[in-house]
């Protein structure tokens, strides 16, 4: 089904976009061992001529629909209006939406106005949905890789084709049959959701290297919908669905997938998105190869700044975090958290602002 090349070389690139890629790699390659040049990793982005206006990047999901083409130069023209300094690497995240797996096991992908869309949930008995896989010809399967392959074209030389927001394991589950039925379904019968799950998991390799090769990414290297680059293999992992489940539900059906996932990424970001996740915490920080965690807040909680103590906990563990801050905030986590065990995502009005701000932070760690 799926062409495999499971151990890719990296190989020394130059993006005209990003003229310092090879000290930002280093960089990056020190966050991954949990260590550090001379100040944490900085992603942070400023228009590139103050003078002249920004090319508007396409709509959320453009890609979905209409020319591709045109789609991908629109891509690659918006991102020259962009300077990225620091650990910032060019790339753009091909995305249908949030269910994009499930689509490509067979659900019916569902688009809305308000710029969204969603699997509608196909099913219905277990027994007769069993066993689950990717039809090679599947509509939305064959898009995406045509559109990656496009993007790779237009790009080349210039900016990275980023990884997908894969949405796997339980996810996959959880889109396809609907979470008050899923979560019956690990009370009611567990042994077919263990058939289930071992389907779904036997495809993320696959999925994810076919995407790979789409994408050229062999020869660039591999940033994910986080961003963090690794000029062989990364992208971010997840389960929200975690956030209906207990600790016993997580560790028989999350984890290993889970942890399959990290280990054959090598390096890889951990999205965990709210606080009904926390309950895992431990489990998750214990996964080998999650090297840093992405704590989102989750809707109508505190803001980010206000979760120090959690931050600080999570690099207790051994773990890094992602940290989303405007530059004024930098010194603030800065004081409280391990520099190399950070890593800070921030844009800038222009160049010189965001460049003061590297250089605060080589001066400061």
């Amino acid at each position: 089904m799926f062409g495999m090349n499971l151990e890719p070389t990296p190989q020394p690139i130059t993006l005209s976009y990003k003229p310092d890629l090879e000290e930002a790699t280093r960089r990056w390659l020190a966050f991954w061992e949990h260590d550090l040049i001379d100040r944490p990793p900085c992603v942070v982005r400023a228009p590139l001529d103050e003078a002249a206006p920004s090319v508007a990047w396409p709509p959320y999901m453009a890609e979905a629909h209409g020319d591709m083409e045109a789609t991908a130069r629109q891509i690659v023209e918006a991102s020259a209006s962009i300077w990225y300094g620091g650990e910032a690497i060019p790339a753009h995240t091909p995305s249908f939406g949030p269910d994009m797996m499930a689509a490509w096991f067979g659900a019916p992908l569902v688009f809305q106005e308000y710029g969204t869309s969603w699997a509608e949930t196909c099913v219905d008995d277990w027994d007769e949905a069993l066993p689950l896989a990717v039809d090679p010809e599947n509509y939305w399967w064959q898009r995406m890789l045509r559109f990656c392959r496009v993007l790779s074209d237009a790009a080349r030389g210039k900016m990275l084709v980023a990884h997908l927001d894969l949405h796997s394991n339980c996810d996959t589950l959880l889109a396809l049959r609907n979470g008050d039925r899923l979560c019956l379904d690990l009370i009611d019968r567990p042994e077919i959701i263990d058939r289930a799950m071992a389907d779904v998991r036997s495809q993320y390799v696959p999925i994810y290297q076919a995407l790979y090769d789409a994408g050229r990414m062999g020869e660039t290297g591999t940033t994910g919908w986080v961003h963090a680059y690794h000029p062989v293999r990364t992208n971010t992992i997840q389960c929200d669905f975690a956030a209906l489940i207990g600790p016993r539900q997580f560790r028989r059906w999350a984890m290993p997938a889970l942890e399959e996932e990290a280990a054959f990424l090598g390096h890889c970001v951990y999205h965990l998105d709210g606080p009904e996740c926390l309950v895992h915490l431990p489990d998750i920080c214990s996964i080998p190869g999650l090297d840093c965690i992405q704590w989102t807040t989750g809707a109508r909680n505190k803001p980010f700044i206000e979760w120090m103590d959690l931050l600080k906990d999570i690099q207790g563990r051994g773990v890094a975090v992602w940290i989303p801050c405007s530059l004024e905030e930098i010194p603030l986590y800065h004081r409280e958290l391990r520099p190399e065990l950070v890593y800070y995502d921030t844009w800038a009005r222009t160049r010189a602002e965001g460049e003061a701000a590297l250089q605060w932070l080589k001066e400061n760690t």
